[in-house]
Order: C-alpha cells, then structure tokens, then sequence
C-alpha cells in the first residue's frame, strides 16, 4: 500500500486565482484541554477529484457518486520523456481493460515551485480518446489541462478541453498524485472524499498492489 498524496498543509500549491490554503488551531491543550484545528481551502486544494459538476453545467456533485466510483483498477503511463508544456499524445492512451490511467510525469518534483504550473498537459485528442475509451484519468500535475503561467505558449489549447471531454463523460479526474514511482504498471487506486455536495474535493490517494 502506496500513499500517493501531497500532505495537506498551509500555503500549500493552488490554481492560480483561488484562494490559498489555512491551517491554524482553533482549540489547544494548554487554553483548552483539547486540539481542534481549523481549515480553509477550496474544493480542489491539494491531492483531489473533479466531480462532473466542476466544469458541466448538469454535472453530478461529489455526494451523488456512489463510493464505489472512487475505487479505480489502474494502469500508469510513464511520461516522464517529455518537457515543459508538452502535450501527452493520443498514442499515450492504452488500450486495456481497466477503467483508469493515471500519466506519470514526474511533475510533482516541482510541487510547491514555480515551475509546477508548466507541467505536461493532455492534448484534447487524448482526452477524448480516454473518454472513448471509457477510462478516469489521474496525474501528477496541477491539471490535465494547461495551467495559466507566464510561459504560456499560443498554440496551446484554450479553455478546458480536456476536463470537458472527460467529467463530460462523466469520468472522475484526480489531480496533485505524487509518489508514483513507488507503484506498479497495475494497481489499484482508492480516492474517496468526505461526502461533499460540491465540484470536488481532497483525497487521501492510496495505491494498493493487485495480486
């Protein structure tokens, strides 16, 4: 069993534009007998999953999903070849007989730098490939999209593309992996969060070995 989570902390990497996270005492030992800690943050803070609801108009929340959906029989893709703001190819998308493919790119050395936001993205085809194919999609990066940064090229996609092509289909997208070269080619991913009725949420990312 493979913890495939970033630790949930202040200050820690958001999408540019939301709001950062808090972590701070609410009660202590000393004045209170007791900790209580409080937090702020939003629904795709840290380690996470999209619901459809995210980016479709119509979309299912969280809360809507059964808790089996969260429950993925896994196959990683090395795309740890690839530079900065490189598209992940349509040819990237296996063919196979599970139900999510998660694309390692080695991004989440960057967590917490600059250079997190110019992580590899999926092309639009290879979204749409993974929707035909009927499979979620994990990564180790930010988005499964490009993220806004100041080496944003303009040939890149527009929008969202690949978030629509995939919650769209109504398959999940769990973002922020790390630890992924701790895993196996196949293995089994659990990414429950609380029972939230909203567009996302944080995960604990727990990878466990098929037999």
């Amino acid at each position: 069993m493979q913890d495939l989570s970033h630790r949930f902390e202040a200050d820690m990497p958001t999408f540019p534009g939301d709001p950062g996270v808090q972590v701070s005492p609410v009660k202590t030992i000393e004045q209170d007998g007791y900790r209580v800690t409080g937090f702020e943050g939003t629904s795709h803070a840290g380690t996470h999953i999209d619901a459809p609801s995210h980016t479709e108009p119509e979309g299912k929340p969280l809360a809507d999903l059964p808790v089996e959906r969260f429950v993925f029989d896994t196959i990683r893709v090395d795309c740890r070849d690839l530079d900065a703001r490189e598209p992940i190819p349509p040819e990237r998308v296996p063919e196979t007989e599970a139900d999510c493919v998660v694309f390692q790119t080695g991004w989440d050395e960057f967590w917490g730098t600059d250079r997190y936001l110019d992580h590899p993205y999926l092309a639009p085809e290879t979204a749409r490939r993974c929707a035909k194919r009927d499979l979620a999609v994990g990564t180790d990066t930010l988005n499964p999209d490009p993220s806004p940064s100041p080496n944003r090229d303009q040939a890149e996609p527009e929008g969202y593309q690949a978030h629509h092509a995939l919650l769209g289909a109504e398959l999940l997208i769990i973002e922020n992996l790390t630890n992924l070269e701790s895993v196996p080619e196949r293995f089994e991913l659990h990414a429950q969060p609380l029972p939230l009725g909203t567009d996302g949420g944080p995960v604990r990312a727990i990878a466990i070995e098929q037999e």
